[in-house]
């Protein structure tokens, strides 16, 4: 038989990761994978690859697939037996599972293994084990070039704009006299001067109707929504949190209440790139925050308008490009998240 119904606690076998206080952790090359992501790097590995961790305590149902030697910690779980069934086929069903829904915590989020052990599988044999997951695996592949590329093009971009701006080694600056540290021609303003920074709107997770529009948090696109709130383009700088991160949104979005935003009629290429320089501090004693009015008085160099239409002549069709791998990505990951439910049922054969 192809397919046969058994039980999580036959399924595989998930395994506590080790405790490592930061005291005792020596820079190496072994990443060490925490409950969602990876939170640093070690000289000693735990566990050998394939290797599938997910949370246990603190954020819940997030997978992660590693194929290096790994320190899986003890905030993460992490599989020690596949009992003969294909790893990263392993990942992907612990993906639809929505390990989230196990929380056996009182005040921190803790995966209730007990409840989860009888959770009951239809799981298939092997051979269509591999077939799904490299199936699955073809959209990804795809998912993280696409990603590559992007950061490639971002760090050109940035580059750009530093050898220009900040090395002052813009097309023709040999002709361009240095008058009190900055180019002639040039002018300091604020960042109040040049764009408000408007507050955002809280969107509870449970509100959220996925979508097609991205919701920025100040760590960046924490899920999407149904709606927008701001018009894109526009820049998004984080509030609260992350405070002073800064992210670019080609598309309409949704700013939660931990970030500000600047408005599309206010927003451009060199001012992101300013923001992207710019060192913002905490304001705030308890929880960190980026106060407006502080933010608002932050000082930088504008150049003449020629120097600034060379610029964009050079920025645009780099943003339009990633605003074009950002959109196939995103049509990769939808298509990929139809699919996955169906190939685990066996709705569609593999």
């Amino acid at each position: 038989m192809s397919w046969k119904q058994t039980n999580f606690v036959d399924f595989i076998t998930l395994q506590r990761g080790f405790d490592l206080p930061k005291s005792q952790l020596r820079d190496g090359e072994v990443p060490v994978l925490g409950s969602n992501c990876v939170i640093g790097y070690h000289e000693l590995a735990k566990a050998n690859p394939p290797g599938v961790v997910t949370g246990r305590s603190g954020t819940l149902g997030l997978v992660q697939y590693i194929d290096v030697p790994y320190w899986p910690h003890n905030t993460a779980l992490w599989v020690k037996d596949f009992k003969h069934n294909f790893p990263k086929y392993v990942y992907y069903k612990l993906v639809t599972l929505h390990l989230e829904n196990f929380n056996g915590g009182a005040s921190v989020p803790t995966l209730n293994r007990n409840v989860l052990d009888t959770l009951p599988l239809i799981i298939p044999d092997y051979k269509i084990q591999t077939r799904i997951a490299n199936i699955l695996t073809t959209y990804d592949d795809l998912i993280e070039n696409n990603r590559r590329r992007i950061e490639l093009l971002e760090q050109a971009a940035r580059l750009l704009y530093q050898e220009w701006f900040v090395h002052f080694r813009f097309p023709g600056h040999e002709y361009v006299k240095i008058v009190d540290g900055i180019p002639e021609g040039w002018e300091r303003k604020t960042l109040g001067e040049c764009g408000t920074l408007n507050y955002g709107k809280a969107l509870h997770t449970d509100n959220r109707i996925g979508g097609q529009y991205p919701v920025y948090g100040s760590s960046g696109v924490i899920g999407t929504h149904e709606q927008a709130l701001v018009k894109g383009p526009g820049i998004i700088i984080g509030r609260k949190g992350t405070i002073g991160s800064v992210y670019w949104s080609h598309s309409d979005f949704w700013p939660i209440d931990t970030v500000y935003f600047i408005n599309s009629d206010q927003t451009n290429y060199y001012l992101y790139y300013v923001l992207l320089n710019t060192a913002f501090i905490n304001t705030d004693v308890a929880v960190p925050g980026l106060n407006r009015d502080f933010a608002h008085s932050r000082q930088f160099l504008i150049p003449g308008d020629k120097l600034l239409n060379h610029f964009n002549d050079q920025i645009i069709p780099i943003h339009n490009q990633i605003s074009k791998l950002h959109e196939y990505n995103r049509k990769l990951a939808q298509s990929r998240d139809l699919l996955l439910p169906k190939l685990m049922s066996g709705e569609i054969a593999a």
